[in-house]
């Protein structure tokens, strides 16, 4: 059977979403957002259908992709709620928004399901996690809602209260990854290699070094002591490291994150 999945916001992570579902003729897709011409090269490219209004989109969708900035997203959901009944299934990527308040705010009359990517979902190498909680979707909303990210990564199904952990973790875990990264350049730099040729290269010993820990049936503790020999050079870095309490500052920056997410969760 068909359906029909509408997405108010069709920004970076809205476009990526629907030209990730774009090749299935099972699904009919539609658009609503206030780049108008934005949305029609969008519309041009994978063949959605736009509407004039949010509530347009509504009423015409089976499942509502809600990918507008928090701020904006209350909002939203008050306008639409009259186009909403129990067929329908909200789906939002709004970060910080809970189960309760996308219920509230859409006056409970459909089933939400709460999704967090992370960015790399761009290139289709994401994390999803999606939220199943409400006791009013059914099996169909669940399965569709579980299905329809994994062209763009890998998704898994966490309860509510796991999300603020994902968030610190994996949520915000690309900002760290890029973080290290420009750390890893500067010192090639600083080192005299050539800043273009430091940032191809640093580039690939990421790409090099995830690929190894995700093929190899071997622990990422034990890839790492496959480069520290006794007293080598790698050794000398990693104990600097563990002097300067590295490790544990990565853990301590994690949990601040975690805890940012709570708070926004509560506002």
């Amino acid at each position: 059977m068909t359906k029909k999945v509408g997405f108010i916001g069709t920004g970076n992570m809205g476009a990526a979403i629907i030209k990730g579902m774009a090749g299935d003729k099972n699904i009919n897709l539609l658009g609503f957002d206030l780049n108008k011409t934005a949305l029609g090269l969008l519309a041009e490219e994978t063949g959605l259908i736009q509407t004039d209004t949010a509530r347009d989109l509504a009423k015409e969708s089976d499942f509502i992709v809600l990918c507008v900035k928090p701020q904006h997203a209350v909002a939203v959901l008050e306008e639409i709620a009259p186009e909403l009944d129990e067929s329908k299934c909200i789906v939002s990527i709004a970060a910080g928004l809970t189960v309760t308040t996308l219920k509230d705010s859409s006056e409970n009359r459909c089933p939400v399901v709460r999704v967090m990517p992370n960015t790399p979902a761009l290139v289709n190498a994401g994390v999803f996690a999606v939220c199943l909680d409400d006791s009013h979707i059914n099996k169909d909303q669940a399965s569709f809602a579980r299905e329809m990210f994994k062209p763009l990564g890998d998704v898994y199904v966490l309860t509510e209260n796991q999300f603020d952990s994902f968030t610190g973790v994996i949520g915000s875990g690309p900002a760290y990854i890029f973080y290290f990264m420009e750390a890893m350049i500067e010192s090639a730099v600083e080192l005299g290699l050539p800043r273009e040729q430091a940032t191809a290269m640093v580039g690939k010993l990421f790409e090099g070094s995830t690929k190894l820990a995700q093929e190899s049936k071997q622990h990422v503790s034990q890839l790492r002591e496959m480069v520290t020999s006794p007293g080598g050079t790698t050794v000398q870095a990693l104990v600097h490291l563990d002097r300067t309490a590295t490790r544990a500052n990565i853990i301590d920056a994690v949990r601040k994150s975690y805890e940012r997410s709570i708070e926004l969760g509560k506002k």
